[in-house]
């Protein structure tokens, strides 16, 4: 196994969830997940994925850290997310190599997803002091009428192979500083980047006891994914993926009354016309066929 595995955490076989501290992950007993690489399509590791029984206990445990989390000053939370920001540029070379070993996109595109993930942390820090609310005078004696952001719960957050950490710091670091824990459940394409980044923020989960706040479950989602879309103990879940799934995750969260975060797309494409500028073109093809291995957002 490549050094930079080995730096990451990353072992033969893995278990699939994780309550976020370094003791948390659970010895989970779902079915074996083989995590390929697209660039030469050998196998890199296996992942021993989640059952329902390993989601409720993530759940469980994330409602508790919710009630506790929930009270921790905002400015403090966005402390804490700026010590994760900082770990990450640490560990920003190890983590780049797998994303383009696990996902398909140039070096150059796996170490700029991870500097995605360093600056909205850097983002983060400052809206954690910038929650502001509104005040107004009342037209009954002594009375006082403001609004004042307030927590929402469980954030299950699914994220597609193409930006496999990127999309989880837009979402999670985000949530942590409203006061909201999350549970980030990843493509099955892409598995190990998620372990990888539980075992990087671990040592801050450790410093400052949230188990349960940074949550990771590992399963298919016709069976986790389901239990997730599915679960009133998840106010609001945020996905990233195609648009058909999409449409099948707004639906079923809307008739439990739910709220839904959705970034959908399909398949990379690009027309050329008659007069086009051909340079630019072609290497705007190249770049989107190979440098991000097809995957583009705009």
């Amino acid at each position: 196994m490549d050094d930079f595995l080995e730096e990451l955490g990353i072992e033969e076989v893995n278990y699939g969830a994780t309550l976020g501290n370094s003791d948390g992950w659970l010895k989970t007993g779902g079915k074996e997940l083989v995590s390929y690489s697209p660039i030469d399509g050998k196998p890199i590791a296996k992942v021993i994925q989640a059952t329902a029984g390993d989601y409720e206990t993530v759940i469980r445990e994330a409602q508790k850290a919710f009630d506790k989390w929930r009270m921790v000053p905002a400015p403090k939370r966005g402390q804490i997310v700026r010590e994760i920001g900082e770990i990450l540029r640490q560990y920003k070379e190890p983590l780049g190599k797998l994303v383009t070993l696990e996902m398909g996109k140039i070096k150059a595109e796996g170490m700029g997803e991870v500097q995605e993930m360093i600056d909205i942390a850097d983002f983060a820090v400052g809206q954690s002091r910038m929650m502001y609310g509104f005040t107004m005078h009342s037209e009954r004696p002594k009375h006082r009428m403001y609004d004042q952001y307030h927590p929402y719960g469980i954030i299950g957050v699914i994220t597609a192979f193409n930006f496999p950490v990127a999309v989880w710091a837009w979402n999670t670091l985000i949530a942590a500083v409203c006061g909201d824990v999350n549970v980030w459940k990843p493509s099955s394409k892409a598995p190990l980047t998620a372990i990888a980044v539980q075992n990087i923020i671990a040592p801050v989960v450790d410093k400052y006891d949230l188990k349960g706040v940074f949550n990771l479950v590992i399963g298919k989602g016709s069976e986790v994914g389901e239990l997730m879309i599915n679960d009133k103990r998840v106010p609001l879940v945020s996905m990233t993926g195609s648009t058909a799934m999409g449409k099948r995750i707004g639906e079923a969260v809307g008739r439990r009354l739910g709220r839904t975060i959705l970034e959908l797309g399909g398949n990379n494409a690009i027309i050329i016309t008659e007069d086009a500028d051909l340079d630019m073109a072609l290497r705007a093809t190249l770049f989107g066929a190979v440098g991000t291995a097809g995957q583009r957002c705009t």
